[in-house]
């Protein structure tokens, strides 16, 4: 899910003018044969296929373990764990021992790709092709990027002999594209050995840095909280008959009325903590100094409503973060063209706040669509997750990594409106946070589309942050 509600918002709106210092790029100060060994890790993981369909976990679990065994991990620190009836479906669990005096860090990412045909790319998905600077394959972005970058850097931590003051585990798992799935790694690891993943913090995908048109990288957004996928399905049934004789009570009509009023409709605006910080932080972009003012009514209490209409009239993704959204999505209806229709349905897909009840939105739509003909019934619900808090270790330890990597760049809690297995992980108090590459503003990098890519520059820099940011948590 690496920085994939940027794709659901549309061109972004951050564009900054100019940048006080330059930034300094990874592969300045990682070794060049790390550089060189973390290429070969993403390749090779990026090459096996890990779809649902045709692709294998276990595989890529075996590759990675192969990896780290080499680089002298012992075989009981590692466990590679695939449920009985889903053989294809492994989890590997790697642990950094430290001194315990502190709970420890888990370093989390997911193997499994969405699916991707040969016919439809560009490039081949399941072979790494770089061009111009750019990695193009499946998984590039979400999360192989991530995985790789776990691998390379657990190595890295072996080799130079870390005695953290927290047990560093990585856990790369199966199944987070699959919602819901038998076999989400993160859920079984969970519920049948927890005591192998349980931490303090997790470093998840979700988040990543903004590059100017210069690719220049001004500002880091780090996710804290996601918020909860349910969907909806809206019915209107009616006896039919033949279309020459047409009836003014028609089933498709009386449902787009419904709709229509959705369609008009808002959610409370509702901020919490990490939405409060990331506007405060974001009015002070020189991109946006002319939202800034819009951005700061927001924050009053109560917001100011006509300030975040002019927000979204700009950038969607605003009213995104600060309310709860559901959209119609998918429509169904009649079942012949001379005929009155019998039934017609509609899909509307809700992305809920954290800590707002969704049998209210249930509650809330009924009374939306205000037509006792039109039935509602839920047909998808995932995890209702609760969000973690905006830790200032965590927030400190980001703010600090930042700084060295990229000098001038701001730091911006931001709220996920998509969601990833942090929701598991944060419901039973290991506390997620979001990270990924950098992209350029308005940039559609593919995470579940077509030709999914990542700059090579953007891949080495977020290695190389994920090395020291875990580093300084974990010391």
């Amino acid at each position: 899910m690496n920085r994939i509600w940027l794709m659901f918002c549309g061109a972004a709106v951050f564009t900054l003018l100019t940048l006080r210092t330059m930034p300094v790029a990874a592969a300045d100060v990682t070794p060049a044969p790390v550089v060189q060994r973390f290429h070969d890790i993403f390749k090779e993981l990026v090459e096996i296929n890990t779809t649902n369909s045709s692709g294998n976990c276990t595989v890529a679990a075996q590759a990675m373990s192969r990896h780290l065994r080499r680089a002298g991990y012992a075989e009981s620190d590692m466990q590679l764990i695939a449920p009985p009836d889903g053989p294809s479906k492994g989890n590997l669990v790697v642990r950094l021992r430290g001194t315990g005096e502190r709970r420890p860090l888990l370093l989390l990412a997911h193997l499994d790709v969405v699916e991707a045909r040969r016919e439809d790319w560009a490039r081949d998905p399941f072979k790494l092709v770089e061009e111009n600077g750019i990695y193009y394959g499946r998984g590039t972005a979400d999360d192989k990027s991530d995985a790789a970058s776990h691998v390379s850097n657990m190595i890295r931590y072996k080799e130079e002999g870390l005695k953290p003051k927290r047990d560093l585990i990585m856990a790369l798992t199966c199944d987070e594209e699959i919602v819901p799935s038998p076999f989400n790694g993160v859920a079984y690891l969970l519920k049948n050995h927890r005591p192998l993943i349980d931490a303090e913090f997790a470093l998840n995908e979700g988040g990543g840095g903004d590059l100017d048109k210069n690719e220049r990288l001004y500002a880091y957004e780090f996710a804290v909280g996601e918020k909860v996928y349910a969907t909806y399905e809206m019915e209107v049934t009616s006896p039919g008959g033949h279309s020459a004789v047409p009836e003014r009570d028609n089933a498709i009509y009386r449902l787009a009325a419904g709709l229509e009023r959705l369609s008009k409709f808002d959610f409370p605006i509702h901020l919490n903590d990490t939405t409060r910080a990331y506007f405060d932080r974001m009015s002070k972009l020189d991109s946006v100094k002319d939202d800034a003012a819009d951005m700061h009514a927001l924050l009053a209490d109560p917001p100011d409503a006509a300030a975040l209409e002019r927000l979204y009239a700009k950038a969607p993704g605003y009213n995104a973060v600060v309310r709860t959204t559901c959209t119609a999505t998918m429509l169904d209806a009649g079942h012949a063209e001379n005929a009155l229709p019998q039934r017609a349905r509609a899909k509307v897909n809700c992305r809920i706040l954290p800590g707002e009840s969704v049998d209210m939105v249930r509650k809330t739509l009924v009374d939306v669509l205000a037509d006792d003909k039109i039935t509602v019934r839920q047909t998808a619900l995932d995890v209702v997750s609760q969000p973690p808090p905006l830790s200032p270790v965590v927030l400190r330890a980001v703010e600090s990594v930042t700084a060295e990597l990229w000098p001038g760049a701001i730091v911006i809690p931001s709220l996920l409106p998509a969601t990833t297995d942090g929701k598991y992980l944060n419901n039973v108090g290991i506390w997620t946070y979001g990270f990924g590459a950098a992209s350029a503003d308005g940039e559609n990098v593919g995470v579940h589309g077509l030709n999914e890519h990542v700059r090579v520059k953007a891949l080495d820099e977020h290695q190389e942050f994920l090395y020291r940011l875990g580093k300084k948590l974990a010391l």
